[in-house]
């Protein structure tokens, strides 16, 4: 029905301009992440692109700079699968950066065989939910001081086809690659609710969102039946510049600023599963992120 929606809808555009702005995007070296970073840095801002494989990075940053005609883009590793990594990070962007005025969680593993991350945790949960957690947490201050500021998070209409499993978070007694995958999506719109609740009154608003079916290289995962399927929708599919118009909808609307803790899709606000209206899930899901990563979150 998005689709037909689509077809019928006036497209969302912009002229914001984001200069003396900074902002921040993991997974910005490829598909929505890095059509999000030459938007972005097409209207002033200063583009930090956090990358895991720098290789692939510097390709990355050559191209945002020439689409964009913008040289104010800087790329740092980043491994989200690495609590370690992620803390080395932070610390050089707050050493480093005077702002931080949008924190895109765009950064994601999809359907991938069971792994673990450098911490334990199951890899879709750990890279899509903990590593970002933990990531907001440690540049938190720099985002207050900047504000008004943002803070958004890729989801994805996958959060509605499964709920939390908060006594199997890792999936260590049964692994199925759809539903961990899913259960992270979840976990990215609770921790946005729980994350505007914290922020009233800062100035940082908070937002969800669903790209979009996009044609992205995280399909790789899926198996040949799924991969044909695909094949199948793609006509009805976005392709990278589509899917990161609900990102940059979030990053630069301005009648977003007095909203915080929504989800959105097609640049508009979406409806969510009412797993992800929990209030109750998304504080035991808090409570278990803080302890899983060792945080007192303030």
């Amino acid at each position: 029905f998005s689709t037909l929606r689509n077809m019928f809808r006036k497209s969302w555009s912009s002229a914001e301009r984001l200069e003396g702005r900074t902002v921040l995007i993991t997974g910005a070296n490829s598909g929505i992440g890095k059509e999000t970073a030459i938007d972005l840095a097409q209207r002033g801002a200063k583009v930090i692109m956090a990358c895991r494989d720098m290789d692939r990075a510097q390709t990355a940053v050559k191209d945002v700079i020439e689409r964009s005609g913008s040289q104010n883009i800087v790329c740092m590793k980043l491994d989200l699968a690495d609590s370690q990594s992620i803390r080395e990070f932070a610390e050089a962007v707050n050493q480093g950066e005077p702002r931080l005025d949008i924190l895109i969680n765009n950064a994601g593993v999809m359907v991938c065989p069971y792994g673990k991350t450098a911490d334990g945790f199951e890899m879709q949960m750990g890279v899509n939910h903990l590593g970002h957690f933990l990531l907001t947490h440690l540049l938190l201050d720099l985002i207050k001081r900047s504000a008004p500021a943002r803070i958004i998070t890729v989801s994805s209409m996958a959060h509605a086809w499964s709920s939390i499993d908060l006594d199997d978070i890792n999936s260590e007694k049964s692994y199925d690659k759809r539903r961990a995958y899913s259960q992270s999506k979840l976990a990215n719109v609770l921790f946005t609710r729980s994350l505007a609740q914290r922020l009233e009154g800062t100035g940082v608003t908070t937002y969800s969102l669903h790209p979009g079916v996009v044609q992205t290289d995280l399909w790789r995962h899926l198996s040949g039946p799924e991969q044909f399927l695909m094949r199948f929708a793609k006509p009805f599919s976005k392709n990278s510049v589509q899917g990161a118009q609900t990102t940059i909808y979030c990053a630069v609307e301005p009648s977003l600023e007095k909203e915080s803790g929504g989800y959105y899709s097609d640049c508009a606000p979406a409806s969510c599963s009412a797993a992800a209206k929990n209030d109750d899930l998304a504080q035991k899901l808090w409570e278990l992120s803080c302890q899983l990563l060792s945080l007192t979150w303030e």
